[in-house]
């Protein structure tokens, strides 16, 4: 019976993820999106924390500054848009909330610039 409910649980949020409309991207898939699609970057970390270290290319907005209507954000509303944070976890609820405002093309750094630094890829120091 435990089984049998636990695999229930998994099915339904393996479902829930292919509806969301937003995708979480792997680092590798990350560096791809970025050269085949020229994808928009969003770093949502701090400031402070965006200067020791971010994905060359990325444009950092503040947690409390971001909003979909944003004047960076509305000009690429048909274009990749992928939001990134330190950890994951902020940057999937901003996912949610750019799918929510009509975004076509959302995604977010599964781990963040954390599983950025696991797979070795490099980050850019300063502004």
């Amino acid at each position: 019976m435990a089984l049998a409910g636990l695999t229930l649980a998994i099915v339904v949020t393996e479902i829930a993820r292919l509806f969301r409309g937003y995708k979480a991207l792997r680092p590798a898939e990350l560096t791809s999106l970025m050269n085949r699609d020229n994808a928009l970057v969003v770093d949502l970390s701090a400031s402070a924390d965006f200067e020791k270290g971010h994905i060359a290319g990325s444009r950092n907005v503040a947690p409390s500054q971001f909003d979909p209507e944003n004047k960076l954000l509305a000009a690429a509303r048909s274009l990749p848009v992928v939001m990134v944070c330190r950890s994951g976890q902020a940057s999937a609820g901003a996912a949610k909330r750019l799918k929510k405002a009509g975004f076509e093309q959302v995604y977010w750094l599964d781990g963040g610039v954390a599983a950025w630094q696991q797979a070795d890829l490099p980050l850019v120091k300063g502004r």
